[in-house]
């Protein structure tokens, strides 16, 4: 084992998304330690251009390597992915590094009407990384996009308050009422979407939600699994996974979630979707 098993994993989000990515490499991987950043006093990324998306990914994953020596990067952010990642990847080229996109290889895969749905946010469906995934898949699937402007915001403010309130609520199911309404019809007819790519990583928290609306035919996919099982590969490759302890995975102090934002929404959201104490949160300057 070297010294670089005990270093934690960084993983980073505009928000409380990539908290659902988070939630899958603690299942994935429970014996490591990880620092988790929500640029929230930043935030959305999906309505900023490609130029500050990147300065704020450099930004973070500089801060990351720097003050708490991460051996691997997991960018848990459609946006800062399609906008960043491979000069991330240039400007760290020793540090294991893995991003999201839209899991539209998994819905070709799932679909039986050979229609798959898409929604993500306007920065990640109009970038030219998706425009490549999108047309390496030309044939396979029909594909209806759709940008959700405003779904991933709704999502964070609802965390502003223990717990999510009816008017939270309301707000998260209109727009995603409004948008999948816009996509036509959902089912197992012939020419329905049954696939639905979550492209963003907050609308995981909205999934009972979209359940509710679109019915249990409709199969929904995200991409936190996939992601979790990249990042063990390449720290296997690396030599750098930590060691399987005996007994149970680590505590609670093998955590760290940081935000350049507010810290109430922060600890209210780790707290109702992964049932850890608020003392593992703290504000970040960066």
């Amino acid at each position: 084992m070297t010294d670089a098993a005990q270093q934690p994993i960084g993983v980073f989000d505009s928000g409380i998304g990539g908290l659902s990515v988070l939630q899958a490499l603690r299942a994935e991987l429970p014996h490591e330690r990880f620092v988790y950043l929500a640029d929230s006093g930043h935030a959305p990324y999906g309505e900023r251009g490609d130029a500050y998306v990147a300065a704020r990914t450099h930004a973070i994953s500089d801060y990351l390597c720097t003050q708490h020596h991460i051996k691997a990067l997991v960018v848990a952010c459609n946006t800062a992915t399609a906008a960043a990642i491979h000069e991330a990847r240039l400007r760290h080229p020793l540090l294991p590094l893995v991003g999201v996109e839209p899991a539209l290889k998994p819905a070709v895969a799932a679909t039986r009407t050979g229609h798959v749905g898409v929604i993500g946010t306007r920065g990640t469906l109009g970038s030219a990384k998706f425009a490549r995934l999108l047309a390496s898949l030309q044939g396979q699937a029909r594909f209806t996009i759709q940008p959700c402007d405003g779904l991933a915001h709704a999502i964070e403010r609802s965390t502003a308050h223990p717990p999510a309130g009816p008017q939270d609520a309301t707000e998260i199911r209109a727009l995603c009422a409004r948008y999948t309404g816009a996509m036509g019809v959902f089912g197992t007819q012939a020419g329905a979407i049954d696939t639905l790519v979550l492209g963003c990583t907050h609308y995981v928290f909205a999934q009972d939600i979209l359940r509710d609306l679109l019915g249990p035919d409709v199969t929904l996919i995200a991409t936190g699994e996939p992601v979790a099982r990249q990042t063990r590969r390449l720290l296997q490759a690396a030599g750098t996974l930590a060691p399987q302890c005996t007994g149970s995975a680590p505590a609670d102090g093998s955590i760290r979630l940081l935000t350049t934002g507010a810290l109430a929404p922060l600890q209210n959201a780790v707290s109702r979707w992964l049932q850890l104490p608020a003392s593992c949160c703290a504000t970040v300057a960066l």
